[in-house]
């Protein structure tokens, strides 16, 4: 569904219940509760409930700027519309993982989707301990058929490139390409960290086979259109539960290369297992396996029951493809940790450590991991030996 409007203005709480009674049938006369719930930088997001019968949607509104910086920093408007495309375009190959689109609105920038209260951000859960033993799983099909299924394994070459073209994204990518691959590595003022890192980001700035390798990741994120991704797939972007698990946020959705969802992702859960010891930190190494365990034994049965690619059979591809996307999962999962940690947007799991040593030693623990993931991945050779690593440098 489509709402009919002339040009951009910012909702408040009132005019998005107006607009919330337009759209969904809520009995006549009810009173319906808005609260704007929004946490990020980049959008209001109200949600609006009918109290008595608990039935509740929610209303997303881009912003013309980030809100991290102010009006000095615009952004495009468009990307509510890539947004509700790639949601709905993933959820048509992953059913279940995503929430529904009710209704979109390309002037206002709005999209009316699936309430999801029920269900914890998962960063926040993490942190509070919770083990979500659905999450890998969820998210390694939710990887494997989205980014399967936008490729040129399964796409024929046309719509390929014509999602190519529908999905470009040149202002968010900038975003990616200056905050993840650019900024971090060198002394710009986006740089967000301690004085006690000082000496640590001096050694990323000045480690040249380092920034020599997130060169070359910064290279395939700007040249290789593998397949439509999220785009910004971290743990504040999953709502889940003990038996569910929902990606949503995906304004950053762009042709890309296909390690990097999964590399941030991974990213994510390392952060998580660096905060954690003992029992607890081998559950998130375990949420690391299976993640790529369930990735590449779905990706492999839709290459072999459904890829279109003629090479398909040929001996020795598919395990050059496999090879290619954890290489590059490694080096954006490296790439991810380092930016997390000493750039402009940073993570709540290492921020939110009240005990200052204990923060900073965490820290420089990231950025070591990070270090090791874009340097050492090509001889990283399994998830495995992924974890083994993990655990040496997190005493």
């Amino acid at each position: 569904m489509t709402i009919t409007t002339k040009q951009y203005e910012a909702l408040t709480e009132e005019t998005a219940i107006a607009l919330a009674r337009r759209l969904y049938p809520f009995p006549e006369g009810t009173e319906l509760v808005c609260r704007e719930i929004g946490d990020g930088n980049l959008n209001y997001v109200f949600q609006i409930k009918d109290p008595k019968s608990g039935k509740a949607l929610i209303i997303k509104q881009a912003l013309p700027y980030a809100k991290v910086v102010g009006e000095s920093w615009p952004l495009t408007l468009k990307r509510a519309a890539i947004e509700a495309n790639a949601l709905q375009k993933h959820g048509e190959f992953a059913p279940g993982l995503v929430p529904s689109v009710y209704a979109t609105d390309e002037e206002l920038a709005i999209t009316v989707m699936e309430d999801l209260s029920h269900l914890t951000i998962a960063r926040e859960g993490l942190i509070q301990g919770e083990t979500y033993p659905k999450l890998s799983e969820d998210i390694g099909e939710y990887l494997a058929r989205t980014l399967f299924h936008t490729s040129d394994f399964a796409l024929h070459p046309f719509e390929k490139k014509r999602l190519v073209a529908e999905y470009s994204n040149p202002e968010l990518c900038k975003i990616t390409e200056d905050l993840i691959f650019t900024d971090p590595f060198f002394n710009n003022d986006t740089n967000d960290y301690e004085p006690e890192l000082q000496g640590a980001v001096e050694a990323i700035w000045n480690n040249a086979p380092l920034k020599l390798e997130a060169a070359k990741l910064k290279f395939s994120f700007l040249t290789e259109a593998e397949a439509l991704l999220h785009g910004d797939l971290h743990t504040g972007s999953i709502f889940a539960s003990e038996s569910e698990t929902k990606v949503i946020d995906p304004e950053f959705a762009f042709y890309g290369p296909i390690g990097f969802d999964v590399g941030l992702f991974l990213a994510n859960l390392i952060v998580q297992s660096i905060t954690r010891s003992g029992e607890e930190r081998q559950v998130v190494l375990s949420h690391i396996e299976k993640t790529w365990d369930v990735f590449s034994a779905r990706f492999t049965q839709l290459w072999e029951q459904e890829g279109i690619e003629a090479f398909k059979e040929t001996a020795g591809y598919k395990e050059f493809v496999l090879e290619k996307i954890f290489r590059d999962t490694l080096g954006f999962a490296g790439c991810e940790l380092i930016r997390r940690t000493i750039g402009l947007a940073h993570v709540k799991d290492l921020d939110g450590i009240e005990n200052a040593e204990q923060r900073i030693r965490l820290k420089k623990q990231t950025l070591q991991t990070g270090e090791a993931l874009i340097l050492k991945r090509a001889e990283l050779t399994s998830i495995g030996a992924v974890t083994g690593l993990l655990e040496e440098l997190q005493p």
